[in-house]
């Protein structure tokens, strides 16, 4: 299921991204990015535990879920955290030159 929620993920980050791609204020191409590499990683995951050791290729569990939602917040996190970094609006800067 994990492998389902960060490729959704993926696919509408890049469609938003591509939407704003002129003016990508918000860095929606490296959140684009960062899903996608997870969504390979996971992929890749999945196949190789599928043809080592026969285990299910979409695991459907609450635990599995759980995960995927786990990862989401994790790419969000960090998305963020650059976001903040970049501090593409000058929002951060602006605050301390008032003072």
């Amino acid at each position: 299921m994990w492998l389902i929620i960060l490729a959704m993920a993926a696919v509408l980050s890049s469609a938003i991204w591509y939407s704003k791609a002129e003016n990508d204020v918000y860095m929606f191409k490296l959140l684009s990015l960062i899903f996608w590499g997870a969504t390979i990683m996971a992929f890749i995951d999945r196949l190789m535990g599928y043809l080592m050791e026969g285990s299910e290729f979409i695991e459907m569990s609450v635990e599995a879920t759980v995960l995927g939602f786990i990862l989401l917040l994790s790419a969000l996190t960090v998305w963020e955290i650059i976001l903040f970094i970049k501090d593409p609006k000058g929002a951060l800067h602006r605050g301390k030159e008032g003072k």
